[in-house]
């Protein structure tokens, strides 16, 4: 009798072993998730800007806990379409990534076509991070607080232009939905990228910007700008002197940016759950922890249900703000 056990026992370990040699080709792909190639993390801005320096401080942590190569590009155009565009309609196998800002809760609404649904054509794989937006000024323009350029604002409509990295970007809505609280003019110049909105700005071509903390603090600690104010719901620890839009007397403004990662529709859940895994660790990282401080960063690590939930939310609001203030964009 256990001579039969035995044989059966050696029988069913031959059966399992063949079984492991023909495991589908999907499956096995999955199982060895990232072993096959680098990984590509799109950034759909130009160089400069908070998801492109986002990207670089989480992607060097998250390549050593996967194992494998992560590549930075750049697809910069159509406020952040082009790129978020082109992972839609990449291989569902994990190998190609989006870093989105809160701007993609924000298109759907700003009167254009935007080639994809964010709720249709990705996998949510977690948050980020966030960071808090602030209103810059020329060194030279003389306003020297909040109140100083809400007031001269309101009292000049249209005299005031600010730059963004371009139309459709949280840092256009920001001034938008800014102008209208007030019942102001402002004049928005858009420019391509974070960079050359910023270069202008300190060059005198336009007064103002509404800019990632990551962005400018560089430049407002060396004194080449002036930080005025938080567009948020809350101080920064950062620079806790600063006072929010709503303490300032605009009621109800929050235009804080957030990122997060996103995968193509149909990623397996397996390889989203890898990644998702990877991106908190990094994200809890001490050294990552530190670097996003310095840059003004908030971790915000979250599992892939949380950020489809949070995405569903922020529809919701931005739809609100963006039709109840009547904002239209030509992206």
């Amino acid at each position: 009798m256990s001579r039969i056990s035995q044989s059966a026992r050696t029988a069913l370990a031959g059966l399992l072993a063949a079984a492991s040699f023909a495991m589908p080709a999907p499956a096995a792909a999955q199982a060895s998730y990232p072993a096959q190639k680098p990984i590509t993390l799109v950034v759909p801005f130009a160089p400069g800007g908070g998801n492109d320096i986002l990207a670089r401080l989480v992607a060097p942590k998250m390549s050593k806990l996967l194992g494998q190569t992560i590549v930075i590009e750049n697809k910069p155009g159509a406020g952040g379409n082009l790129g978020t565009d082109y992972v839609a309609h990449a291989a569902p196998d994990g190998y190609t990534l989006v870093i989105a800002s809160s701007q993609v809760t924000m298109n759907p609404f700003l009167g254009t076509k935007v080639p994809f649904r964010i709720e249709r054509d990705f996998e949510p794989v977690g948050r980020i991070a966030s960071v808090p937006i602030m209103l810059v000024v020329n060194a030279g323009q003389p306003f020297r607080t909040l109140k100083d350029f809400i007031g001269y604002t309101h009292a000049n409509p249209g005299k005031i232009s600010y730059s963004s990295p371009g139309n459709g970007t949280p840092q256009h809505l920001a001034g938008e939905v800014f102008a209208r609280l007030n019942k102001t003019e402002l004049l928005h110049v858009p420019y391509k990228g974070t960079g050359p909105s910023i270069t202008d700005l300190m060059g005198g071509q336009v007064q103002a910007s509404f800019a990632t903390f990551a962005s400018v603090i560089q430049y407002v600690r060396a004194g080449k700008l002036r930080a005025l104010g938080i567009a948020g719901s809350k101080r920064t620890t950062l620079m806790p002197e600063l006072p929010t839009f709503a303490e300032a007397g605009l009621a109800g403004y929050d235009a804080e940016l957030w990122y997060s990662l996103l995968a193509p529709a149909q990623t397996p859940r397996t390889v989203v759950d890898k990644v998702n895994a990877a991106l908190v660790a990094a994200l809890r990282s001490p050294e990552v922890t530190a670097q996003l401080a310095q840059q003004g960063f908030e971790p915000q690590p979250s599992s892939p249900a949380e950020l489809k939930a949070y995405i569903g939310k922020e529809l919701q609001r931005w739809q609100r703000v963006i039709e109840g203030n009547g904002i239209k964009v030509a992206l």
